[in-house]
């Protein structure tokens, strides 16, 4: 007797039984071909669940559990939209506190050499190295269900982005120091402000070179994605660490007599560094964690096969 005649056998006696008051109790009713009638079960039930079904069309959860008959699809809270959403807004209250606090307490942006010049660069920085950064991180988990290359070029798109505006930024800078006659890069903040800034540039050059152009072999890229996802997350670090320096000291240059009396723009810019770092914590956070990682793509995945067999290297998983 075949797998499919006992089970179709073993059902009628549950059946009878079930009339009788009895109740099948499990394996021993198999008459020791328990994995073989197991086997049979599991063979005809997606057909037999199919079938009866073809006048009401299947949920995908059905469609991939054949078996859950009546059990309802998961319903999860949105917590990756949540956690996203609170990125943004923090990270637009960043900036948004940033041009008032130079607008309303510094007198406003100008690039004429004067002091209004020097304003233009906290604005680019938190603009640039801070908000738009972050916001180039988050896109592979914002985005996880799309076209990778898409997603990808997005990426480099929000990095190209956050450079030009911090380059305009340094250059605002710079072009003040020169005209008021004063030294560069003797702070701690100009240090480590330039040495995030050549990092995050040398990060962007090697980003777009071994993701986004296919010349790179594939081994190459394995070995490169866990620096490159490291150094992303550490160089957002050192721009908020730079951002915080940046505006200790200059509320020491602007407010140094009444900083320690709690005066209106102390307050707010010391609410800027909280907010700074509230941003960079949601950001990390919502990284590191693998619930929110983008998940294998059918299509990614055979491609990625396909690839291997060709070259015989190791697929590039995704950041």
């Amino acid at each position: 007797m075949c797998p499919t005649e006992r089970l179709q056998a073993t059902v009628s006696a549950a059946q009878s039984n079930r009339k009788e008051g009895k109740q099948l109790c499990g394996p021993q009713h198999f008459h020791g071909n328990w994995p073989q009638a197991r086997s049979g079960y599991t063979s005809i039930l997606p057909a037999q669940h199919f079938l009866s079904t073809e006048n009401s069309p299947l949920t995908e959860h059905q469609q991939l559990h054949p078996m859950a008959e009546h059990v309802p699809a998961p319903r999860f809270p949105d917590r990756l939209g949540l956690l996203v959403g609170g990125s943004q807004a923090l990270g637009l209250a960043c900036v948004i506190v940033t041009g008032v606090w130079i607008g309303h307490f510094r007198g406003g942006f100008s690039w004429d050499g004067s002091l209004l010049e020097f304003n233009v660069h906290p604005l680019c920085m938190v603009l640039g190295l801070v908000f738009l950064y972050g916001d180039a991180i988050l896109v592979f988990r914002v985005f996880r269900h799309d076209s990778k290359r898409a997603v990808k070029i997005l990426h480099a798109v929000l990095h190209c982005t956050a450079l030009v505006i911090s380059i305009v930024g340094f250059v605002a800078v710079f072009h003040f120091h020169a005209k008021a006659s004063i030294a560069d890069m003797y702070s701690l903040h100009s240090w480590c402000g330039m040495v995030t800034f050549l990092l995050y540039l040398v990060q962007w050059l090697m980003g777009l070179g071994f993701f986004l152009f296919p010349c790179i072999m594939a081994q190459m890229r394995s070995w490169y994605l866990p620096l490159h996802v490291f150094f992303g997350l550490a160089l957002l670090a050192m721009a908020i660490g730079s951002c915080l320096l940046g505006i200790t000291e200059k509320l020491l240059f602007a407010i140094k007599p009444t900083y320690s009396k709690f005066a209106p723009e102390g307050i707010l810019a010391n609410s800027l560094g909280l907010l700074l770092v509230c941003f960079g914590v949601l950001v990390g956070y919502i990284v590191t964690q693998k619930e929110f990682k983008r998940p294998p793509n059918s299509e990614e995945e055979a491609l990625s096969v396909h690839f291997k067999m060709l070259t015989g290297m190791e697929g590039v998983s995704s950041p």
